[in-house]
Protein backbone atom coordinates (compact mmCIF):
# COMPACT_ATOMS: atom_id res chain seq x y z
CA UNK A 1 0.00 0.00 0.00
CA UNK A 2 1.32 3.29 -0.82
CA UNK A 3 0.58 6.54 0.91
CA UNK A 4 1.50 10.57 0.73
CA UNK A 5 2.33 11.60 3.82
CA UNK A 6 1.48 15.58 4.95
CA UNK A 7 2.32 17.11 8.08
CA UNK A 8 2.85 20.70 9.55
CA UNK A 9 6.17 21.60 10.91
CA UNK A 10 5.43 23.72 13.73
CA UNK A 11 7.86 25.21 17.10
CA UNK A 12 7.33 27.93 19.31
CA UNK A 13 8.75 31.33 18.08
CA UNK A 14 9.65 29.46 14.39
CA UNK A 15 7.75 30.02 11.68
CA UNK A 16 5.50 27.08 10.45
CA UNK A 17 5.29 25.11 7.42
CA UNK A 18 3.30 22.17 5.98
CA UNK A 19 5.17 19.70 3.82
CA UNK A 20 4.06 16.61 1.34
CA UNK A 21 6.28 13.84 0.90
CA UNK A 22 6.21 11.63 -2.55
CA UNK A 23 4.59 8.15 -2.69
CA UNK A 24 5.91 5.95 0.41
CA UNK A 25 5.24 2.52 1.17
CA UNK A 26 2.78 2.86 4.16
CA UNK A 27 4.67 1.06 6.71
CA UNK A 28 7.91 3.14 5.68
CA UNK A 29 5.63 6.46 6.23
CA UNK A 30 5.07 5.24 9.66
CA UNK A 31 8.41 4.84 10.20
CA UNK A 32 9.36 8.15 9.19
CA UNK A 33 6.20 9.69 11.29
CA UNK A 34 7.54 8.59 14.44
CA UNK A 35 11.19 9.60 13.77
CA UNK A 36 9.79 13.19 13.19
CA UNK A 37 7.76 12.78 16.45
CA UNK A 38 10.78 12.76 18.61
CA UNK A 39 11.60 16.26 17.44
CA UNK A 40 8.25 17.29 18.96
CA UNK A 41 7.81 19.46 16.17
CA UNK A 42 5.92 17.38 13.59
CA UNK A 43 1.76 18.86 14.12
CA UNK A 44 -1.27 17.16 12.38
CA UNK A 45 0.28 14.46 10.42
CA UNK A 46 -1.64 12.74 7.76
CA UNK A 47 -1.67 10.26 4.91
CA UNK A 48 -3.34 10.29 2.31
CA UNK A 49 -3.85 6.74 -0.35
CA UNK A 50 -4.59 6.31 -4.09
CA UNK A 51 -8.17 6.71 -3.14
CA UNK A 52 -8.18 9.47 -1.83
CA UNK A 53 -8.56 8.10 1.30
CA UNK A 54 -6.78 9.81 4.73
CA UNK A 55 -5.71 8.27 7.72
CA UNK A 56 -4.60 9.11 10.66
CA UNK A 57 -1.38 7.30 12.31
CA UNK A 58 -3.32 5.70 14.66
CA UNK A 59 -5.88 4.29 11.69
CA UNK A 60 -3.24 4.03 9.05
CA UNK A 61 -1.69 1.56 11.64
CA UNK A 62 -4.67 -0.65 12.49
CA UNK A 63 -5.77 -0.78 8.73
CA UNK A 64 -2.06 -2.50 8.19
CA UNK A 65 -2.34 -4.72 10.82
CA UNK A 66 -5.72 -5.61 8.61
CA UNK A 67 -4.25 -6.54 5.39
CA UNK A 68 -0.67 -7.63 6.57
CA UNK A 69 -2.05 -11.03 5.48
CA UNK A 70 -3.69 -9.87 2.16
CA UNK A 71 -1.44 -10.05 -1.56
CA UNK A 72 0.11 -6.60 -1.76
CA UNK A 73 2.47 -4.47 -4.53
CA UNK A 74 1.11 -6.40 -7.22
CA UNK A 75 2.80 -6.46 -10.77
CA UNK A 76 1.64 -8.34 -13.67
CA UNK A 77 3.08 -9.41 -16.86
CA UNK A 78 0.99 -10.52 -19.22
CA UNK A 79 1.35 -11.79 -23.12
CA UNK A 80 -1.47 -12.93 -25.64
CA UNK A 81 -0.68 -15.29 -28.61
CA UNK A 82 -2.70 -16.06 -31.95
CA UNK A 83 -2.78 -18.75 -34.60
CA UNK A 84 -4.87 -17.37 -37.35
CA UNK A 85 -5.43 -20.57 -38.92
CA UNK A 86 -7.25 -21.99 -35.77
CA UNK A 87 -8.66 -18.98 -34.72
CA UNK A 88 -7.08 -20.10 -30.84
CA UNK A 89 -5.53 -17.77 -28.51
CA UNK A 90 -2.84 -18.84 -26.08
CA UNK A 91 -2.62 -16.39 -22.76
CA UNK A 92 0.42 -15.68 -21.00
CA UNK A 93 -0.12 -14.36 -17.14
CA UNK A 94 2.89 -13.38 -14.27
CA UNK A 95 1.70 -12.13 -11.02
CA UNK A 96 4.30 -11.04 -8.53
CA UNK A 97 2.90 -9.90 -5.21
CA UNK A 98 3.98 -9.56 -1.49
CA UNK A 99 1.72 -11.23 1.57
CA UNK A 100 3.05 -10.58 4.48
CA UNK A 101 6.74 -10.47 4.65
CA UNK A 102 7.27 -13.54 1.95
CA UNK A 103 6.72 -12.73 -1.81
CA UNK A 104 5.45 -14.59 -4.62
CA UNK A 105 5.33 -15.39 -8.05
CA UNK A 106 1.78 -17.06 -10.07
CA UNK A 107 2.51 -18.52 -13.78
CA UNK A 108 -0.44 -19.29 -15.62
CA UNK A 109 -1.29 -19.97 -19.16
CA UNK A 110 -5.21 -20.69 -21.27
CA UNK A 111 -6.15 -21.58 -24.26
CA UNK A 112 -8.92 -20.02 -25.70
CA UNK A 113 -10.74 -20.83 -28.78
CA UNK A 114 -12.86 -18.12 -31.52
CA UNK A 115 -10.69 -15.45 -31.50
CA UNK A 116 -10.55 -12.90 -34.47
CA UNK A 117 -6.56 -11.24 -33.90
CA UNK A 118 -3.97 -11.11 -31.31
CA UNK A 119 -4.97 -7.67 -30.28
CA UNK A 120 -7.77 -9.91 -28.76
CA UNK A 121 -5.27 -12.43 -27.73
CA UNK A 122 -3.43 -9.66 -25.47
CA UNK A 123 -6.96 -8.19 -24.09
CA UNK A 124 -7.73 -11.74 -23.07
CA UNK A 125 -5.07 -12.00 -21.17
CA UNK A 126 -4.68 -9.08 -18.85
CA UNK A 127 -8.71 -10.12 -18.12
CA UNK A 128 -7.36 -13.63 -17.35
CA UNK A 129 -4.42 -11.82 -15.00
CA UNK A 130 -7.19 -10.41 -13.32
CA UNK A 131 -9.32 -13.56 -12.58
CA UNK A 132 -6.35 -14.80 -11.34
CA UNK A 133 -5.84 -11.39 -9.23
CA UNK A 134 -9.31 -11.81 -8.31
CA UNK A 135 -8.77 -15.46 -6.71
CA UNK A 136 -6.09 -14.14 -4.45
CA UNK A 137 -8.19 -11.28 -2.84
CA UNK A 138 -6.27 -8.78 -4.76
CA UNK A 139 -8.55 -5.68 -4.32
CA UNK A 140 -8.45 -1.93 -3.55
CA UNK A 141 -5.00 -1.15 -4.56
CA UNK A 142 -2.44 0.00 -7.32
CA UNK A 143 -1.17 -2.34 -9.78
CA UNK A 144 0.80 -2.51 -12.24
CA UNK A 145 0.49 -4.48 -16.14
CA UNK A 146 2.92 -4.53 -18.19
CA UNK A 147 3.25 -6.32 -21.72
CA UNK A 148 4.51 -5.59 -24.99
CA UNK A 149 1.13 -4.77 -26.81
CA UNK A 150 1.31 -0.79 -27.48
CA UNK A 151 -2.40 -0.88 -29.40
CA UNK A 152 -3.66 -2.61 -26.07
CA UNK A 153 -1.64 -0.65 -23.35
CA UNK A 154 -2.91 2.41 -25.01
CA UNK A 155 -5.87 1.94 -25.59
CA UNK A 156 -6.72 0.41 -21.69
CA UNK A 157 -5.30 3.42 -20.95
CA UNK A 158 -7.26 6.03 -23.06
CA UNK A 159 -3.92 7.56 -25.28
CA UNK A 160 -5.37 5.48 -28.42
CA UNK A 161 -9.13 5.21 -29.29
CA UNK A 162 -10.66 1.91 -29.42
CA UNK A 163 -12.68 1.58 -32.99
CA UNK A 164 -12.87 -2.34 -33.31
CA UNK A 165 -16.13 -3.77 -31.78
CA UNK A 166 -14.88 -6.66 -30.67
CA UNK A 167 -12.12 -5.13 -28.47
CA UNK A 168 -14.35 -2.84 -27.08
CA UNK A 169 -16.41 -5.45 -25.48
CA UNK A 170 -13.11 -6.48 -23.77
CA UNK A 171 -11.85 -2.96 -22.96
CA UNK A 172 -15.50 -2.63 -21.11
CA UNK A 173 -15.36 -6.06 -19.51
CA UNK A 174 -12.13 -5.33 -18.08
CA UNK A 175 -12.48 -1.96 -16.47
CA UNK A 176 -15.91 -3.37 -15.10
CA UNK A 177 -13.83 -5.99 -12.99
CA UNK A 178 -11.26 -3.54 -11.99
CA UNK A 179 -13.75 -1.05 -10.99
CA UNK A 180 -15.40 -4.05 -8.88
CA UNK A 181 -12.00 -5.42 -7.68
CA UNK A 182 -11.37 -1.39 -7.09
CA UNK A 183 -7.46 -1.53 -8.98
CA UNK A 184 -6.00 1.82 -10.04
CA UNK A 185 -4.16 0.03 -13.10
CA UNK A 186 -0.46 1.54 -13.75
CA UNK A 187 -0.08 0.13 -17.42
CA UNK A 188 3.75 0.23 -18.42
CA UNK A 189 5.08 -1.26 -22.16
CA UNK A 190 8.37 -3.27 -22.32
CA UNK A 191 9.83 -4.69 -24.45
CA UNK A 192 9.01 -8.05 -26.13
CA UNK A 193 12.85 -9.56 -24.82
CA UNK A 194 11.57 -8.13 -20.97
CA UNK A 195 8.13 -9.87 -21.35
CA UNK A 196 9.71 -13.11 -22.36
CA UNK A 197 8.09 -15.30 -19.04
CA UNK A 198 4.62 -13.90 -19.90
CA UNK A 199 5.16 -14.90 -24.14
CA UNK A 200 6.83 -18.62 -23.25
CA UNK A 201 3.00 -19.39 -21.15
CA UNK A 202 1.20 -18.10 -24.08
CA UNK A 203 3.16 -20.09 -26.78
CA UNK A 204 3.03 -23.46 -24.73
CA UNK A 205 -0.79 -22.57 -24.10
CA UNK A 206 -1.09 -22.51 -28.33
CA UNK A 207 0.88 -26.15 -27.96
CA UNK A 208 -1.14 -27.35 -25.67
CA UNK A 209 0.23 -27.22 -22.19
CA UNK A 210 -1.79 -26.03 -19.78
CA UNK A 211 0.39 -24.44 -16.91
CA UNK A 212 -0.08 -23.32 -13.64
CA UNK A 213 2.96 -22.99 -10.60
CA UNK A 214 2.80 -20.80 -7.46
CA UNK A 215 6.06 -19.95 -5.91
CA UNK A 216 7.87 -18.28 -3.43
CA UNK A 217 10.57 -15.93 -4.55
CA UNK A 218 13.14 -13.79 -2.38
CA UNK A 219 11.94 -9.95 -2.01
CA UNK A 220 12.11 -7.57 -5.36
CA UNK A 221 13.98 -5.34 -3.32
CA UNK A 222 16.89 -8.11 -2.27
CA UNK A 223 16.79 -9.33 -5.84
CA UNK A 224 17.41 -5.97 -7.49
CA UNK A 225 20.51 -5.19 -4.94
CA UNK A 226 22.21 -8.95 -5.95
CA UNK A 227 21.81 -8.07 -9.36
CA UNK A 228 23.46 -4.26 -9.07
CA UNK A 229 26.13 -6.29 -6.74
CA UNK A 230 26.81 -8.76 -9.58
CA UNK A 231 27.04 -5.92 -12.11
CA UNK A 232 29.72 -4.07 -10.37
Amino acid sequence: MKVIMQWKYKASRKPSAVFTSDWLDAGSALIIAEDLEKSGRLKDVEFKDDFETTWTKKELKKLLTVVEEEPQDVTVFFDGGYQKEQNIAGLGVVIYYRQGKKSFRIRANLRLDQFESNNEAEYAALYEALNQMEELGVHHQSCFFKGDSLVVLNQLSGDWPCMEENLNKWLDRIEAKMEKMKIIPHYQPISRKENQEADRLATQALQGEAIFSKLEIADQRSRNKDESEKNL
